[in-house]
């Protein structure tokens, strides 16, 4: 029988992972305040808004969630509406109904971290968020995780992919960051957050287990500056600046993805050479400098 995941909040990577649950049979549909943005992208849309209660009465049944929202803008109010507040508002929703989905997920970050001395991290580590982002969160996971609904948080790191290409561009324009001191950057590839989603979505279905919690980045936490400086020998240009992170991005951690491994999943892109390899040929930024 025909299995179907509801995609909330069904932006880049909820295409991403839509097309592909469609290729392996699912029915999927995608819902956000705006479903025109979903024409072209071959998935059933439906409008909701994540804020309001009254909206979820609309949605239809699914077996899975999987709840990727992002807030509409970098302010506190925004962030406990987008992640607390309407993660609660879903999971009140679906529970009460006669059909109860089987299993849901939430997308986090690993803002929750706040180790910024280049310690290494995973799902066992200690959450101590010092800013709202982080700190909103966190409360969100503690949202499913203590809900009837079986549920399962996947914290993703710095995402990158087409589209998502501010560290290039950055580069492109002679900026890098300094070697020292040492500041590590944890990435993933879009279409490993797709993949990573779909990974754990097909052992729910085949009966097989997952954990509640995964640390989703790939295979390589590298210093920014070694990132950067391998960009800038792909687009064959020379550094003349020196830049600093914001305050609120200078964090330095390695993430350790052994669980997820452990899980069966295999990266498309397991380090930033293979990801951004495929963003710069697809990005056109290669034929920019031919």
């Amino acid at each position: 029988m025909k299995t179907t995941t509801l995609i909330l909040g069904c932006g880049d990577i909820g295409m991403a992972l839509g097309k592909r649950l469609q290729e392996a049979g699912q029915g999927v549909i995608g819902a956000r305040r705006n479903p025109k943005a979903l024409e072209g992208s071959g998935l059933e849309a439906v409008a909701a808004d994540f804020a309001d209660a009254a909206s979820l009465t609309t949605l239809p049944d699914a077996d899975i969630l999987v709840y990727v929202v992002s807030a509409d803008r970098f302010e506190e109010a925004a962030y406990r509406a987008a992640y607390p507040e309407g993660l609660q508002a879903v999971l009140a929703e679906f529970a009460a109904r006669e059909r109860a989905p089987r299993h849901v997920f939430f997308v986090s970050s690993t803002s929750v971290y706040a180790q910024q001395a280049g310690e290494t991290v995973d799902e066992t580590s200690l959450t101590e968020p010092t800013g709202f982002s982080g700190q909103l969160m966190r409360e969100a996971e503690d949202v499913l995780l203590a809900h009837e609904l079986p549920g399962t948080v996947v914290r993703f790191s710095g995402i990158y992919g087409p589209g998502r290409d501010r560290l290039i561009r950055q580069v492109g324009e002679g900026r890098i960051a300094p070697p020292s001191p040492a500041m590590h950057t944890n990435r993933i590839h879009r279409d490993d957050c797709a993949g990573v989603l779909a990974h754990l979505i097909g052992r729910v279905l085949d009966g097989e287990g997952v954990e509640d919690l995964y640390l989703a980045s790939d295979c390589e936490p590298a210093p920014l500056h070694e990132v950067m400086s391998w960009l800038a020998r792909q687009l064959k240009v020379e550094a003349s600046e020196t830049i600093q992170s914001p305050l609120r991005r200078r964090a330095s951690k390695r993430c350790d993805n052994a669980r997820l491994l452990a899980s069966g999943y295999v990266f498309r892109y397991p380090s930033y050479r293979e990801g951004y390899a495929q963003v710069l040929r697809e990005g056109g930024f290669l034929s920019e400098k031919a």
